[in-house]
């Protein structure tokens, strides 16, 4: 599933090319996109038909698309959602469910989405913050993000450090792939208890989260095959920078010693057996 660098290229992409233009035609192809907009696709394309996009937005793995009604296109890419601009002509994905079409006869965007787990909806008056998003904790590269109040939060927990990771009411935007490379530069077993993590270890294992997702952002975020692709249609290439996702067998950047894979919440986790060792305490 994309995480945050895999969205925020996406928002990139999307605030260049949409920010600005009005819609002129919506086209819904496949009802399960928009599940989430309760009122139907008649109402979906009626709401959205005249309004202008002011900008593009994200929280987490959530993208929003204020408009000038005050009402917001709330998205999420699920585990193969795609936002693309494609040229009028150019022929229909095998995939394409949703098609928005501009005044000014330029790119499309389509919605494209072949598991159909990702869905678009509008946000009544949600172009500041969608309600239906405002729970999501803020993430590490938000401005507005407090590191003391993140560590204060992380400490106080009674689990694991990975499963702190991905608890997107406490810190936004990193899945998988990045909390496993977070943890490997902070020489921290996934399974290491929250609550005996020292101020000063919380605080360097948000730094390397923070450094990955920017250095992952960069590089266009990982695409490990065709689903995840930015709004051009290409494939972002962090995978060739991982330090432990999906190394298994191969040597440790770090010391040489085989990466290990465990069976994780029905996924899967990497890490070096050496330079990451269990923790004797388990969390309480």
């Amino acid at each position: 599933m994309p995480e945050l660098p895999e969205v925020e290229t996406v928002r990139q992409g999307l605030d260049t090319w949409v920010t600005g233009r009005t819609i002129a035609a919506v086209e819904v192809h496949h009802p399960r996109a928009i599940r989430r907009h309760l009122p139907g696709d008649a109402h979906f394309a009626a709401v959205l038909t005249g309004r202008t996009v002011t900008g593009v937005a994200r929280r987490g793995k959530y993208l929003w698309l204020p408009l000038d009604s005050g009402d917001a296109i709330v998205g999420h890419l699920g585990m193969s959602g795609q936002l693309l601009l494609q040229p009028a002509d150019a022929p229909d994905e095998t995939h394409l469910r949703v098609r928005f079409t501009f005044t000014d006869g330029g790119p499309q965007l389509r919605f494209v989405d072949q598991r159909t787990f990702g869905g678009l909806s509008v946000s009544e008056g949600g172009a500041v913050l969608p309600a239906e998003i405002a729970h999501i904790a803020r993430d590490p590269l938000d401005p507005a993000f407090s590191d003391e109040d993140f560590v204060a939060a992380l400490r106080r927990k009674r689990t694991e450090v990975k499963r702190a990771l991905l608890d997107q009411t406490l810190i936004s935007g990193v899945g998988n792939i990045y909390a496993d490379e977070a943890l490997w530069r902070a020489r921290l077993h996934g399974a290491r208890a929250t609550d005996a993590l020292t101020r000063p270890a919380a605080r360097r294992l948000l730094g390397h989260v923070r450094d990955v997702l920017r250095e992952a952002i960069v590089a266009g975020g990982t695409s490990f095959d065709a689903l995840y692709v930015n709004v051009n249609g290409e494939s972002g290439y962090f995978d060739r920078s991982l330090d432990a996702y999906g190394r298994e067998g191969l040597p440790c950047h770090r010391c040489g010693t085989a990466i290990r894979r465990e069976q994780f919440m029905n996924r899967s986790s990497y890490s070096c057996p050496r330079c990451q060792p269990r923790p004797r305490q388990t969390p309480r």
